[in-house]
């Protein structure tokens, strides 16, 4: 039997190196520049489902994003409403190590982001005849990224305090105590006209 141990541990680490992978899961703070404004949350990530809790103020305190079921609800906490709206791709989070639409990724530096060790690199995507350009910031430790930018400095998204684990199901339900919000934007009927 135990020279059969070495065998069964070679095997069981192969197993486990090409089983299926784990789903993603995370907490992280996110800070988004877009043409020079910053906007910070705190985001609860799972791989069909996401959480952000805005830090701007506005209406809108909460955003869950429902993959699985192609909504988001967005929480108006103070008025203990939801609104409904569709779920758009564009609404996904970039936190796989490639990009959607990926055609080439060159290695350009390295430097330690938030603790983790990270490769830089110069990624280039197309989307239809749409070509953009990115440095991405890859944490190589937890296989991470850590940052992605637009080449051009237009638009930049970045993770800090990243901490994978297990995220609860009930923060991506919604509260027991909310209401629909009713359209405030709806047309009112016509009124009959008065027939003298």
């Amino acid at each position: 039997m135990r020279r059969w141990m070495p065998l069964i541990y070679v095997f069981a680490v192969w197993m486990g190196a090409n089983g299926p992978a784990l789903a993603l899961e995370f907490t992280a703070d996110q800070i988004t520049k877009i043409d020079g404004r910053t906007h910070k949350a705190f985001i609860y990530y799972r791989d069909q489902m996401w959480r952000i809790e805005h830090h701007s103020m506005g209406p809108v305190n909460v955003s869950i994003v429902r993959k699985d079921k192609q909504v988001v609800w967005m929480l108006l906490s103070r008025m203990k409403h939801f609104k409904t709206v569709p779920y758009s791709a564009e609404q996904d989070l970039r936190v796989t190590e490639s990009l959607e639409g990926e055609v080439s990724r060159q290695e350009i530096g390295s430097e330690v982001r938030e603790g983790h060790p990270t490769k830089l690199y110069e990624v280039t995507t197309k989307q239809g005849e749409r070509v953009e350009q990115y440095y991405q910031w890859v944490a190589t430790d937890i296989h991470f990224p850590m940052k992605l930018a637009r080449k051009d400095g237009s638009w930049i998204v970045e993770y800090q305090h990243v901490k994978l684990r297990a995220v609860s199901d009930y923060l991506f339900n919604l509260p027991v105590n909310f209401q629909p919000l009713r359209e405030f934007d709806k047309p009112t009927p016509a009124e009959p006209e008065d027939k003298m």
